[in-house]
């Protein structure tokens, strides 16, 4: 059976659904009450179901309009996604694009390429999400930012994951520590010091899983005594001497670990990779092609930390 549904009855749907009120929504919508119920009505008839209850104070969503609305979410977020993309051409770049990365990855080495590309574009948008690597591929799975900067977290069959940078894993110690004149540092050597990590839901730590299993380590770091949920509270943790903590270089190289020193682990030399993520199937808008390519450039002419290189 054929239907007459459109985005606006979807967007009318969510808005109440989300309002719990008809008046609030039509003012959200700038619609007249009636249009708005009329809207609803139309969709309820073409559904055949209620999809919401009308009481004296406020609406509720029925059962069917509780497993109707995550649906229509999606629906509207993809058609707006699309819809956005067609006007950042037709509007000469203009419009909004969104980042999500690493808080390293935003706080080393963004700045620089966000301040040229607002420089050559004003009237573009930029937003910045900070977030751990899962957090990183659900945004943009979720399509709530253009493309993602980190480490492949969980192999998401729907992302694009192209590798950008490679940083090596260290030991990060605090000053006067015994392994403070060493230029390298073996993984034997700190598998028995106290070590202090980031939680598990973070992309460092999730990988350091990863490579203690792939290369046999023996690192005590499953349900490490100290964890931590930020660089920056991991880096006030070392600093106090209670343990050393393994990092990759980049997120070693923030302003938080500057009392901090790194020295780079070997036998064997690990790394991690950074990547861009992106949706499968999905095209960048000319705004978020730019700024990639910005960062691309970035990579290849910046000085970077040391101990992290361009992938090929």
């Amino acid at each position: 059976m054929s239907n007459n549904i459109s985005i606006r009855h979807l967007r009318a749907f969510i808005e109440v659904a989300t309002a719990g009120s008809f008046t609030r929504a039509a003012d959200n919508l700038h619609l007249t009450q009636s249009t708005l119920t009329a809207t609803i009505k139309q969709l309820e008839e073409q559904a055949g179901l209620k999809l919401l209850d009308r009481t004296t104070r406020r609406v509720l969503l029925t059962r069917e309009g509780e497993s109707f609305l995550p649906v229509a979410e999606k629906l509207l977020s993809d058609f707006d996604t699309a819809f956005n993309d067609l006007q950042a051409t037709a509007t000469q770049q203009q419009g909004q694009l969104g980042i999500a990365a690493s808080p390293s990855m935003i706080s080393r080495v963004l700045p620089e390429v966000v301040k040229q590309y607002h420089q050559r574009f004003p009237k573009v948008g930029i937003y910045l999400r900070d977030d751990n690597a899962g957090g990183i591929e659900q945004r943009v799975l979720d399509n709530e930012v253009d493309f993602g900067i980190g480490g492949d977290h969980s192999q998401q069959p729907e992302l694009n994951y192209q590798p950008v940078l490679s940083d090596r894993y260290g030991v990060v110690i605090p000053a006067g520590h015994e392994l403070a004149s060493r230029e390298t540092v073996t993984w034997k050597e700190v598998k028995t010091m106290p070590q202090i990590h980031l939680t598990e839901d973070t992309g460092t730590r999730s990988q350091l899983l990863k490579l203690e299993e792939m290369n046999n380590l023996k690192l005590p770091i499953h349900g490490a005594l100290i964890e931590v949920s930020t660089p920056a509270g991991l880096a006030e943790m070392v600093k106090t001497g209670l343990g050393i903590s393994l990092l990759p270089a980049l997120a070693a190289s923030t302003r938080a670990f500057d009392q901090l020193e790194f020295i780079p682990l070997t036998e064997p030399t690990l790394n991690r990779e950074i990547c861009i993520i992106s949706r499968k199937g999905r095209a960048l808008n000319p705004a978020a092609e730019t700024l990639l390519a910005l960062i691309t450039q970035y990579f290849n002419s910046a000085s970077l930390p040391e101990y992290v290189e361009v992938c090929d």
